[in-house]
This record gives structure tokens, C-alpha cells and sequence, in this order.
């Protein structure tokens, strides 16, 4: 009875939090379309809610039992702090799911989460792969650039699905100038693998490697860009100091 009345409350505070911006600017918020994103300063409607913002994150943190799944507790409170400056400009067209790659975890782990935060449950967490020249096990360095064969940190925009090499693929568009503003340039999508998932890790000491695309298994792959398709957003986490201490959407 306790889980489900803590449950209850943080489903009212993110409704609220959700319909803040709304009722600050008196307007039905719309959703602007542009050919690149920019990250840009936040508007008033952002600040009115700010205050609230990480405290609403401890209580979804804790009420979904993320860190039982492995998630930090730094990459959601990231995450959260991002989304909610992208939802504010009006950069999400899909803006009820929020999908974390914890890549400070061991790519033997399901370090991809996918949160519904209408329906305040993890939709999905299994593996996710990291680019190739990002490292063994662990994720260790990353890049923007061309033909590096890397994994690029912060924040995207899913965009439109399309059927390539590895079947259905999805577009996800960098918005952090920087870091993965190169991600279309480079086709860094969320694709199926047959490297990527149990049956692989219990014959390799650890995940296959991309190119920098954040692979998931086959067998989940349609579910899982379904279930972000279509301007959601998805943070790839690592506790880079660099990029922690220069995003402008984890400062203020």
C-alpha cells in the first residue's frame, strides 16, 4: 500500500510538472519543427519548473526501483535534467518516454532503459551495444567525428524508422553541438544485432561492438524503436568530465 500511494504521488507531480509550461504561458504548447537542432538557452517556462526538477527525479528514481535494474542514480538525475529542458523548447515530439544507455555499466549488463513516464514503468531494459573503438567491456572514449568507430555522449531526438542493412533502423539526431551533433552524418542509429544479447554474451566474454550505434539485440530491436521512435528522447550516459562540466543542457 505504501509503494502504490508513493506511486500515486510522484504520477500527480509529474502530471503537474508536465502541464506546467502550459499553464505559465496560457497557450497549448506546440511542437516545432526544424531541419537541425540547436541547444539554445532556456526559455521562462523552463525556470518556472526548474526548482522541482531533481526532487521529481529522486522520487521517480526511487518509486520505479531503478537502481534494483542497475541505472545510476547520476544518469538519471541527468537525463531527467535534460529531458526537461528539451521538452520545454518544444524539441520532443514524443515527450511521455524517456530512454537512458548507461554506458558506465559492463556491456555483459542490460544497460538500456526505456522509461514510460506517463504510465511511470520501465517499459524495457536489456543490452545495448557501444562503438567499437569505444572500448572492450567498458566504455572508456568517445567521439563526434566521422569514421572514428565511436560512441558520441548527450542527448537525441529519435526521428523517423527506416529498413536497412540490419532491417528495421531508426534515425536519432544529436542535439549537443560538440559531442553527437554528427550522429545523422555519420548514420549513428538504433539498429538490431546479432552481437548484441544473451545468446552472444554466454559464448563471448562481453558485448559485440558497433560503429557507434547503439545496437540492440534482434529479437528486441522492433520493440524497442517502436516503443521511441518519433522524437523521443534517449541521453547516452558516461561520467566523461568533459562533457559533464561543457553540455549546456546539464548546466543551471
Amino acid at each position: 500500500m505504501r509503494k502504490s500511494k508513493r506511486n500515486l504521488t510522484v504520477c500527480a507531480g509529474l502530471i503537474l510538472m508536465l502541464t506546467v509550461p502550459a499553464l505559465i504561458s496560457g497557450k497549448t504548447r506546440k511542437i516545432r519543427k526544424y531541419s537541425k537542432p540547436a541547444v539554445v538557452a532556456a526559455p521562462a517556462t523552463y525556470a518556472a519548473i526548474s526548482s522541482s526538477t531533481m526532487a521529481m527525479a529522486d522520487q521517480i528514481y526511487d518509486s520505479l526501483e531503478l537502481a534494483t535494474s542497475g541505472l545510476s542514480e547520476q544518469a538519471f538525475e541527468f537525463a531527467w535534467k535534460g529531458y526537461q529542458k528539451l521538452r520545454a523548447k518544444g524539441m520532443l515530439a514524443k515527450d511521455g518516454i524517456l530512454s537512458i544507455c548507461d554506458f558506465s555499466q559492463s556491456s555483459r549488463n542490460k544497460r538500456l532503459y526505456v522509461i514510460d513516464l506517463v504510465g511511470m514503468k520501465l517499459l524495457i531494459n536489456t543490452y545495448v551495444a557501444h562503438g567499437r573503438n569505444t572500448g572492450g567491456e567498458y566504455a572508456k572514449s568517445f567521439s563526434n567525428n566521422p569514421n572514428s568507430h565511436k560512441s558520441s555522449l548527450g542527448f537525441y531526438v529519435t526521428r523517423s524508422t527506416y529498413s536497412g542493412s540490419h532491417g528495421l533502423s531508426l534515425k536519432i539526431d544529436g542535439v549537443e553541438r560538440g559531442f553527437n551533433d554528427k550522429a545523422l552524418k555519420r548514420n549513428i542509429v538504433v539498429h538490431g544485432s546479432e552481437y548484441v544479447g544473451t545468446s552472444f554474451i554466454d559464448r563471448n566474454p562481453f558485448s559485440g561492438r558497433s560503429y557507434g550505434c547503439p545496437a540492440v539485440p534482434d529479437d528486441e530491436s522492433a520493440e524497442v524503436i517502436n516503443s521511441i521512435k518519433d522524437g523521443s528522447c534517449l541521453f547516452i550516459y558516461y561520467p566523461n568530465k568533459t562533457y559533464i562540466s561543457k553540455s549546456q543542457l546539464l548546466k543551471g
